[in-house]
């Protein structure tokens, strides 16, 4: 390692970072910065080897940090009010000149040094301390999030406004130089890490040069031009390091998240880069994990879904307001606020309600990740009473069902019922139903439990746990969490069916049967297409092919070597068939009922590649995943008809074959009149008919299986899908539409 005095490349770059206020923190490379002094080197294979998530995080569950500084100030639009109140039209600028004036004149820096606004009342993000007669107490926040059963929290420590919320000796636009005169973040730490949470870091200054204060004029004074963003990018990109230095070393952070810019193409709303440099990037992974290691913690480095600036392989991946369909790995994050309407404080801020929240935790928890909630303090340091009400509401919940939450894993299948949640970033929170079940199981792979989002009254049905897909044979106890009780049970085709008490013995947004069986937990049967696994009886690596074909590069990607498929499951309605040879050639042999030894078929390592498809024997029922309406062909009705969709019930009208025309496309034949939907001549918007099947390529339709026997129906001869209208009254006309991702294209098979 050479120090910059000693290398004349060093020297010529730090002189102008110390132009630039920068030089307080060495550059990588050097003695100081410490990054190449460790086990981790500042390469993709250096720091792809740390573990992204480990134990004590896929533990812990649930936290809760906070966005909260100088944006807060006026209380008006959101967090993002710094960058909206330069754009022309806005919300923000309108009210920004009517309180305080001329936006390029009265700028977001008098938030932190202070102003006066035009009623003549004194401006500044100041909050005090209660100990010296304010009403902000860091530690009383640290109390309120502990009992709110979280086990991780932080603050933003800063946000893309470039405003530090410590100490720092490279950014002058601090919380100890200018404003409140506090190191938020010290005082934060030594809050939270008093009742024994682990400590959470947020950090979005990414964004801050990459297009954040687009709108603000140019600055002509140094510092100004480092508050906004406008340094040259070369000195922004090591201005981005040295402050996440400053937060390690001071912090000693437990996780360190990252808000996007990292390297997000296409989302940034500029024209400029919209990325840190991608040597900076490694730099700081390499300096925190060497760090920590030296601390003796495991860490744990985030970023956004939709971001490439790391990868999972070392780091964890976060839906914003979301999270996926179905269950995901490696383990992940969710980041969520109890504001439905802004992550800052604002005057008439909305919210989502106590069920909502715990809901889309327990959702999360169930496909196997974690959920980082935000609260909004407001300007003087006070959390709002509603915000409280939430929190205490979801401590009450873990308090009592924390068994089902902390150290649980994923099963194998994260639950039933009518409502998806998640599917993606941005995906608003929803109430469940009595009819929705959420799976959890702990770490020795014995217990079983089953949330269900609503009281269910005196039974409830886990149709999982059918005896068409699981052998409960070992199954010892069924019990009410929270109580003791032990309940009876009984298993059918038609599910698990649990008996409850005459009357719900608390109130409480979910209710959890916890089910403990003699040895590990059996296997469970897929619900769509078919499972298949290398080791008999359904052991060994395995996974769910969804209804389409496999060559044998697409089953090693899936970790099914040639050859070595020893036991497969098809469900119910669905059939696989497997290949001795590739790309579905040489010998071959159908599965239409779970087998749990190839052996008997004489084709036990012997498959090469597979297809995955609907029985053609079967009739299924085809619900829309919006307003749960079903296909339906209207009865005897003449060729060229259209078609509707209608409430769900036993008729004929609304049951349909799906049957293979060749090329992986399907013809969909209703049952009472023997149409098949046809989309010939229908634009966007337009309706599908019914009429006799010539092979047409507008009678052919691809089935494609998006998670949780969630299907996209698209025509082969348009493209265009089928799309129920949304929320719509049955009887309503069935159309087709552009692919766009929305739920109302969404359709789910139910065989009948």
């Amino acid at each position: 390692m050479t120090h910059p005095a000693n290398n004349p490349l060093s020297r010529r770059t730090f002189g102008v970072l110390a132009a630039a206020g920068l030089a307080a923190t060495a550059l990588p490379g050097t003695a100081a910065a410490d990054s190449r002094c460790g086990r981790y080197q500042p390469t993709w294979p250096s720091v792809d080897r740390h573990v992204p998530a480990p134990e004590w995080f896929q533990d812990a569950k649930f936290g809760v940090y906070w966005h909260w500084g100088a944006f807060t100030t006026p209380e008006y639009g959101s967090e993002w009010y710094g960058r909206d109140m330069y754009r022309p039209g806005s919300n923000e600028n309108n009210h920004h000149k009517a309180t305080y004036g001329d936006p390029t004149v009265w700028g977001y820096d008098r938030f932190i040094n202070g102003g006066v606004d035009v009623a003549g009342d004194r401006v500044q993000f100041a909050p005090k301390l209660a100990s010296r007669g304010g009403k902000f107490d860091p530690d009383e926040w640290a109390r309120l999030v502990k009992a709110s059963g979280a086990k991780f929290a932080g603050p933003v420590a800063e946000h893309h406004d470039g405003y530090s919320m410590w100490d720092s000796r490279v950014n002058e636009w601090n919380s100890v130089a200018k404003g409140p005169r506090l190191d938020l973040l010290d005082l934060f730490a030594k809050a939270i890490r008093a009742q024994g949470l682990k400590l959470l870091v947020s950090m979005h200054h990414a964004y801050n040069y990459n297009g954040f204060f687009d709108f603000a004029p140019r600055q002509t004074d140094p510092s100004l031009q480092k508050l906004y963003g406008q340094l040259p990018r070369a000195q922004q990109d090591q201005l981005w390091l040295a402050k996440l230095k400053e937060v390690i070393d001071r912090a000693r952070p437990d996780i360190l998240w990252q808000d996007f810019s990292l390297n997000s193409p296409g989302y940034c709303l500029n024209n400029g880069p919209c990325a840190v440099g991608e040597q900076q990037r490694l730099e700081f992974l390499a300096y925190y994990y060497n760090q920590a290691e030296k601390w003796g913690k495991d860490v744990v480095a985030t970023y956004k879904h939709f971001d490439k600036g790391f990868t999972n392989k070392g780091q964890v991946e976060d839906y914003e307001r979301g999270g996926p369909a179905d269950i995901v790995t490696p383990y992940w994050l969710t980041d969520d606020a109890i504001s439905s309407s802004s992550w800052s404080y604002t005057k008439g801020i909305g919210y989502y309600s106590s069920t909502q929240m715990i809901h889309a935790l327990i959702d999360r928890i169930s496909k196997g990740g974690n959920m980082l909630l935000n609260i909004s303090p407001t300007l003087e340091g006070t959390i709002p009473a509603e915000q409280r009400a939430v929190l205490a509401d979801i401590g009450t919940y873990l308090g009592r069902f924390g068994e089902s939450i902390y150290s649980t894993r994923a099963w194998s299948a994260y639950g039933e019922g009518p409502t998806k949640m998640g599917g993606g970033s941005f995906v608003a929170p929803k109430v469940g139903t009595a009819k929705d079940i959420r799976f959890t199981r702990d770490k020795a792979e014995r217990v079983l439990y089953a949330t269900v989002l609503a009281w269910p009254g005196t039974t409830l049905n886990i149709t999982t746990l059918s005896a068409k897909r699981a052998d409960l044979s070992g199954l010892r106890r069924a019990e009410l969490l929270g109580t003791g009780t032990r309940l009876a049970y009984t298993q059918d085709e038609g599910g698990l069916r649990v008996t409850l008490p005459d009357a719900k013995p608390f109130e409480s947004p979910a209710y959890v049967v916890k089910l403990t069986f003699a040895s590990r937990i059996p296997v469970v049967g897929p619900e769509t297409g078919a499972a298949v696994y290398v080791d008999r009886n359904y052991r060994g690596a395995g996974t769910t092919l969804s209804v389409g074909s496999y060559t044998a590069a697409q089953l090693q990607a899936k970790s099914l070597a040639s050859k070595s498929v020893s036991a497969i499951w098809p469900a119910e309605g669905y059939q696989a068939v497997g290949y001795s040879k590739d790309d579905l050639t040489g010998a071959s042999a159908t599965f239409m009922v779970a087998t749990p030894d190839l052996r008997a078929s004489r084709f036990d390592d012997t498959i090469v590649s597979m297809r995955v498809t609907f029985d053609p024997a079967r009739w299924f029922r085809i619900i829309n995943v919006t307003n749960g309406l079903a296909m339906d062909g209207g009865g005897t009705v003449a060729a060229g008809s259209k078609l509707k969709i209608w409430t769900p019930d036993d008729s004929p009208n609304l049951q349909f074959q799906a049957e293979e025309t060749g090329d992986g496309f399907f013809k969909l034949t209703n049952r009472t009149n023997g149409f098949v939907i046809d989309g010939a001549g229908a634009q966007q918007g337009g309706n599908p008919v019914q009429t006799v099947y010539t092979g047409a390529t507008s009678q052919q339709w691809s089935i494609r299986d998006t998670g949780g026997n969630v299907f996209v129906i698209a025509n082969r001869a348009t493209g265009l899908v089928l799309d129920s209208g949304g929320n719509v009254g049955s009887g309503s006309p069935l159309k087709v539409w552009t692919e766009d991702g929305s739920p109302n294209l969404r359709w789910q098979f139910f065989v009948v």
